[in-house]
């Protein structure tokens, strides 16, 4: 037979919503009561009914992800942090991706809005106003990660990417570059911030800004590498060629790096690179990329509280913008290479004044 939670209530002379709180992971239950309910959930294997509860709560407790890409390992990360957090909250997350067009985005949201979804999270592949403002009209909550659109006022949660595409720029900077080019993203907010920042830094340090080392990609988050490679075998054509490169993320970075490599050259000593991201890749990479963090557990962590705390309100809460400062992460990629020290002279070897030389057998 199925094992109801009216049955678990019944077996320990607890009430069916004391149950329910505890399989929610609720605050408000003692600890020597959820203990006594976990057992007992666990020796009778009970399984929720979810479409049940959804029929008594009005709440399916799905959230839906939507990103460009289930590969990129940026977006896994938030997916990771996301589905932790609002999984300790008695909610699971279903996750689709757009490949990074904004036809396929709004299938995928419309199949998603179709099942009940109680919330959606959302990194856009494009600037589709009406989209959003449908969600709005039928009262779906959601939340915008690391691109925002111009002209909605919503809950967002991403990186400062002015910040991000200066701090890169500046390191080259720093490490003597001073021919810099840039494999630039979409025309999206953050492809626009980055090179913004990238922009500002040479001017701030009296550097030439050139169009012809500034090479866009119409796809970044697929098929990156592939897009990095021909981006820098183009940045290779130029005279001078580049002596940093700074890539809008990690993909097109190690794309720009396998191209480097393909014509004999060498990084750091002749080209320098540094991505955004701070992905996973350091282990597999013949010469360590230098990147950009740019917290991607914190945004899957902050994306979740505004879920959380939105679902929990009586009353839709305003809408809130969490901007994260990133962190330069520095590898041997983009390094100078340190000078040799010149060799010291022991008094073995150097005489002192007016001191005769042995002439040796």
């Amino acid at each position: 037979m199925t094992v109801r939670m009216k049955d678990i209530a019944r077996d320990l002379g607890l009430s069916v919503v004391t149950i329910s709180k505890v399989l929610r992971n609720h605050p408000d239950i003692a600890e020597e009561t959820r203990e006594r309910v976990l057992k007992r959930v666990k020796e009778l294997d009970y399984q929720p009914n979810v479409m049940a509860r959804s029929l008594v709560t009005g709440r399916s407790y799905l959230i839906g992800l939507v990103v460009p890409d289930l590969l990129h390992p940026f977006f896994a990360e938030i997916a990771k942090s996301l589905s932790a957090a609002v999984g300790q909250q008695g909610y699971s997350t279903i996750i689709a991706s757009s490949e990074e067009s904004s036809e396929w985005e709004e299938k995928e949201i419309q199949s998603l809005t179709g099942r009940r979804l109680d919330a959606l999270v959302i990194a856009s592949a494009g600037n589709n106003l009406e989209l959003f403002q449908r969600l709005e009209r039928h009262n779906i909550p959601y939340v915008l990660i690391d691109r925002e659109i111009e002209g909605l006022s919503a809950n967002f949660v991403g990186v400062n990417d002015e910040a991000a595409g200066r701090l890169a720029t500046e390191h080259l900077i720093g490490q003597g570059c001073r021919n810099i080019a840039h494999i630039r993203g979409r025309e999206n907010s953050t492809g626009i911030r980055r090179f913004e920042g990238y922009r500002s830094a040479l001017q701030k340090h009296g550097i030439h800004y050139s169009s012809s080392l500034v090479i866009p990609r119409p796809i970044v988050d697929i098929e990156s590498t592939r897009m990095g490679a021909e981006a820098m075998r183009i940045l290779l054509k130029r005279n001078p060629v580049p002596d940093g490169v700074f890539a809008y993320n990690d993909p097109l970075a190690i794309g720009a790096m396998t191209a480097i490599f393909e014509a004999g050259l060498r990084i750091p000593e002749d080209i320098k690179v540094i991505g955004c991201g701070n992905l996973h890749y350091d282990g597999f990479l013949r010469v360590g990329l230098s990147s950009v963090d740019q917290n991607s557990r914190a945004v899957g962590e902050h994306t979740a509280a505004i879920l959380l705390a939105t679902l929990g309100s009586k009353v839709r809460p305003p809408s809130t913008r969490v901007v994260l400062e990133p962190s330069l992460v520095v590898r041997q990629s983009s390094l100078a290479q340190a000078k040799p020290k010149p060799k010291s002279r022991s008094a073995s070897t150097t005489p002192k004044t007016g001191s005769k030389r042995t002439k040796g057998k």
